[in-house]
């Protein structure tokens, strides 16, 4: 049996759980304060999703892509000792390691050296998963706001919204992880259940089912309005 890494519940890594809880607290607050009574329970669940994951994406994930782009030691120095190394001339530098592992004792970049523990990528800048990051935060985050307003204000809008998010999702998930298993997972450690039960499989699958759960419940209602517009029809032409 392996032996535990002895920073598996470090301070560090329960702030950085304990933060996840938060965000999916305030989503929660956020659409009591928003919703009325008569909200179905369906979309007051997508709700607090999306508003859970548009603050993911702009807290956490935004945070990552300011450490890609801002917090960088010098590629041979002492910090920089088996770090994750930056593709070759990234962003016109070829001295440089950029990303969370640069930077320090800020507390995003300590939450993400705690997550690449699992999958040793987001310790750096891997130019796959910085691409997707980028319209994650800058598209997708955004995106999941007008979800959350159009389920607020009882847009029919919110479906197509939904679907699209959702869709975009699956793909951003599947990317992230189809060049790992085409080598192998290299950069991924399974090696206790906290890095791949909790980091890996947990967190990650949050993102396929309940986009899946997204899209079945915004194609019902759009199913449900074509039949209602054909009853319609058929109704006026019987007349």
């Amino acid at each position: 049996m392996s032996t535990l890494p002895p920073d598996l519940f470090d301070t560090t890594t329960l702030v950085s759980l304990s933060a996840v809880l938060v965000i999916l607290g305030a989503a929660y607050g956020l659409s009591a304060a928003s919703l009325d009574r008569n909200t179905p329970g369906a979309l007051r669940f997508l709700f607090v999703w999306h508003a859970f994951d548009a603050l993911i994406h702009f807290a956490l994930e935004g945070s990552f892509l300011y450490h890609c782009f801002f917090s960088w030691v010098p590629a041979f120095s002492a910090e920089a000792k088996g770090a994750y190394p930056d593709p070759r001339n990234f962003l016109g530098y070829s001295d440089r390691v950029h990303g969370s592992q640069a930077g320090g004792e800020n507390p995003f970049a300590r939450l993400w050296m705690v997550y690449a523990r699992a999958d040793r990528r987001w310790a750096g800048v891997d130019l796959g998963v910085v691409s997707l990051e980028l319209l994650t935060v800058f598209v997708v985050g955004p995106m999941a706001c007008l979800a959350c307003y159009d389920i607020a204000k009882k847009n029919p809008r919110a479906n197509v919204v939904m679907i699209i998010l959702a869709t975009a999702e699956l793909y951003g998930g599947f990317m992230t992880f189809c060049p790992e298993w085409l080598v192998g997972n290299i950069n991924l450690d399974t090696s206790n259940f906290m890095y791949l039960w909790v980091y890996l499989v947990f967190f990650n699958m949050l993102w396929v089912f309940i986009p899946i759960y997204s899209i079945y419940v915004s194609s019902a209602d759009i199913f449900d309005a074509f039949r209602v517009r054909a009853a319609t029809t058929a109704t006026k032409k019987l007349k």
